[in-house]
């Protein structure tokens, strides 16, 4: 199984993390995040959305942020499916799954991946509103989730060890 997948039908949770975690005794912890189409966004009743995405590119770009994550964090693997095509309220758009030792690097590296998953990965979301279609931009506060992970590394001063 690739760290990446994108289809368009429906998933099971239990099937996922299942197959996530097969002959890996090791793991300690397992995190998992699930997002839902919701039938309201930026005021507005949402009565059915569309993603589009560009194979080839979505999948690499998601897995780049996948490699960073497993950089940062000791974790032993992490899972991302996302949906593209036509949802519906209620309907699961993405799964993000961490495996680790421990819940906190877990946790960690999970809020991490959604957050760039929000803001990186080149997904194209359309609405359908009372008011017509619309194409959704990404949202101020996911671009303010972002800053806490952009950590600047301290340059060395020549001389320093």
């Amino acid at each position: 199984m690739g760290r990446v997948r994108i289809q368009t039908g429906d998933f099971d949770l239990s099937e996922e993390v299942a197959r996530l975690r097969a002959g890996q005794p090791k793991v300690g912890g397992i995190v998992t995040f699930v997002g839902t189409v919701r039938d309201l966004n930026d005021g507005a009743q949402v009565a059915a959305m569309e993603l589009e995405h560009y194979p080839g590119m979505t999948e690499a770009s998601i897995d780049a942020i996948i490699g960073q994550a497993l950089a940062r964090w000791p974790i032993f693997d992490a899972f991302v499916l996302h949906r593209v095509g036509p949802l519906l309220p209620q309907d699961q758009i993405v799964l993000v799954a961490v495996t680790s030792a421990h819940r906190g690097e877990a946790f960690a590296a999970c809020e991490f991946i959604i957050d760039y998953l929000k803001t990186e990965a080149p997904f194209w979301k359309k609405e359908s509103t009372p008011a017509g279609e619309r194409w959704v931009d990404a949202r101020v506060s996911d671009d303010a989730a972002l800053d806490k992970w952009r950590v600047e590394i301290p340059q060395k001063l020549p001389g320093q060890g």
